[in-house]
């Protein structure tokens, strides 16, 4: 499987073969995690999933994390989001216009979309537990719009909030983008606030990332994606993304999520 933001290639056709010979070859794309009580189930996709074998089309990534607990217990809150792409990937919004944090913080969704519209790169859908009467700095559900934009100087996707339970409120979250070193290469991070016990927690996030768009004469996509299966095999195997959520005063919880694709000609 090869996935690009404009440039962004994964080379696995060796990776394919070995995994198809140790039966791994058709990797689930929803993993369940337990750490104690706190469950996390992670759910990863590309679409289309039948892809160019030369060559390269635009695709669609979605990821989503869903918190329940063994005990019946509210969940404990998130303190920090990440997804990890494999480190042979590579990032590029260039040519996308920026949406500043300001711009959409505080603001209804009708006023995020009328400030950033041109910047907008997806959309999810976002809920918590939040109890009547407390003070949440989050609504309890509510729609999500991406946007292209940066958090201090640095490149970053604004993850855009607004519901009216228990009160209208708005929140963003700025998944800052960075570099480093090891299997997984870039990386998408969001800090989010601390809140008072018992005052809400967030139980659920699904986000979907994609846009195609025209920069400097040429079409351009925020993802692209190919299928390098050698010939004579139709199916790659691939890691789509590494998703971790670190809790407040509680435990880290990661998933390594996977997917295939289908080669075409």
């Amino acid at each position: 499987m090869t996935i690009r933001t404009r440039h962004l290639m994964w080379p696995l056709a060796l990776a394919c073969l070995l995994l198809a010979a140790l039966g791994l070859a058709a990797i689930a794309k929803a993993e369940i995690e337990q750490r104690g009580d706190v469950r996390v189930k992670f759910e990863g996709d590309l679409t289309p999933d039948a892809l160019p074998r030369k060559g390269e089309a635009p695709v669609r990534v979605s990821v989503s994390a869903k918190v329940t607990t063994t005990n019946g217990e509210s969940p404990p809150a998130m303190r920090q989001m990440s997804v990890a792409i494999n480190k042979y990937g590579r990032l590029e919004t260039s040519g996308l216009p920026i949406c500043q944090l300001e711009d959409i913080q505080p603001a209804t969704t009708d006023d995020a979309l009328a400030a950033c519209r041109r910047s907008l790169v997806g959309e999810g859908r976002f809920l918590a537990d939040v109890p009547p009467g407390s003070h949440a700095p989050f609504p309890s559900e509510g729609k999500i719009y991406a946007f292209n934009g940066e958090l201090d100087g640095r490149p970053a996707i604004l993850a855009h909030v607004y519901g009216v339970r228990p009160a209208p409120a708005s929140f963003t979250m700025a998944f800052v983008i960075s570099k480093s070193k090891g299997t997984y290469g870039t990386t998408l991070r969001a800090d989010l606030p601390a809140v008072k016990a018992g005052s809400g927690a967030i139980t659920g996030i699904y986000l979907s990332l994609g846009k195609t768009f025209k920069s400097g004469g040429k079409r351009r996509s925020l993802f692209w994606g190919s299928c390098p299966a050698p010939e004579g095999v139709n199916k790659a195997a691939f890691k789509l993304a590494r998703s971790s959520i670190l809790f407040q005063g509680g435990p880290t919880v990661s998933s390594t999520l996977g997917r295939s694709c289908s080669a075409k000609g």
